[in-house]
């Protein structure tokens, strides 16, 4: 008879109480044989550049646990709160993660 799989240990975790949050509402991902970097910015309308308040660099196993934490936690708040509406056409990182346009210049008087 197999024994069950052991459960995992909960890995204790300490928030430092001087650590600054950080929003974050587009992302840069980057990665190389052996690493994954992505940089967490924000953009503010009106602006033309973003500001990286983030940078986390991972291994590509644990950009791929990663994804599967988001993935089962995304589907948990959609069951709770309904599903999250993604707009269609374009891909979806040219319509979360491009900078906005640039405001129009007022038309010449004459």
């Amino acid at each position: 008879m197999a024994l069950p799989p052991p459960r995992p240990v909960p890995l204790p975790i300490e928030v430092p109480p001087d650590l600054q949050p950080v929003y974050a509402n587009t992302a840069r991902i980057a990665h190389a044989p052996a690493e994954f970097v992505i940089e967490f910015a924000r953009i503010l309308p009106g602006e033309t550049k973003a500001i990286v308040g983030a940078r986390v660099i991972m291994s590509p196993v644990g950009a791929k646990l990663l994804l599967q934490a988001l993935t089962d936690n995304l589907g948990r708040y959609e069951s709770t709160f309904g599903p999250i509406n993604i707009p269609s056409g374009s891909s979806l990182a040219d319509q979360l993660f491009r900078p906005p346009h640039p405001p129009e210049p007022p038309p010449d008087k004459k």
